[in-house]
């Protein structure tokens, strides 16, 4: 997995409560594993029926085309568990999204593909966004190592579980966390021995 410390580059707003994985990567992104998920990211409303572009959606302004970080509404991801939503928005070149809310399965997913899921508040969300709709230079900074977001000229804090900070700060797959925590296993499991000996006591 792709290590993340500080992303700095474009982003886009898409202040929209409730954008669902359907809505991310439709069904169709599905049927083949030849489909480019980047270009079919929020295909439905990206494009018309003919194929050709919608001017106004965000990603296809010219000064949003190349957007690494996506700011959005409330709950965003939510619906069906698929892992797909995020492959698509990382195939875009997308690595950060912030919003006051995520979908829970979605935000796990998140994590385990290098996704970097960004808590802020719906006041700071706004503000975000409003800074970007009328920015020369709609730049933000996320940086994982502080654990802040810089936009619109100010700083503002933001958390996320230890575990998965490593994993992304050094680029590690789940399994990866797991065997960095052996030898935490077997110390537990050598003194567990000595206290409860019957628990690993083999009956043949």
């Amino acid at each position: 997995m792709q290590a993340f410390t500080v992303l700095h580059g474009v982003a886009a707003p898409m202040p929209i409560d409730n954008i669902d994985t359907d809505a991310i990567s439709p069904m169709a992104a599905g049927r083949s594993t030849s489909v480019d998920l980047g270009a079919m990211l929020f295909n439905n409303a990206r494009y018309n029926e003919d194929g050709s572009e919608k001017p106004d959606f965000v990603l296809n302004q010219p000064r949003f085309r190349r957007s690494v970080i996506l700011v959005a509404g409330q709950n965003f991801g939510f619906g069906s568990s698929r892992e797909r939503a995020v492959w698509a928005l990382m195939k875009f070149g997308i690595r950060a999204v912030i919003a006051p809310s995520f979908a829970d399965i979605f935000y796990d997913n998140a994590f385990q593909n290098g996704l970097l899921p960004v808590v802020q508040s719906a006041e700071r969300c706004a503000a975000i966004t409003e800074f970007l709709q009328s920015a020369t230079a709609p730049v933000a900074t996320v940086d994982l190592e502080r654990c802040i977001v810089l936009a619109a000229g100010i700083e503002t804090p933001f958390s996320v579980p230890a575990e998965r900070r490593l994993a992304l700060l050094e680029g590690l797959e789940e399994i990866d966390v797991i065997l960095r925590m052996a030898p935490d296993n077997d110390g537990f499991e050598a003194a567990d021995r000595k206290t409860r000996p019957w628990i690993y006591s083999v009956t043949t």
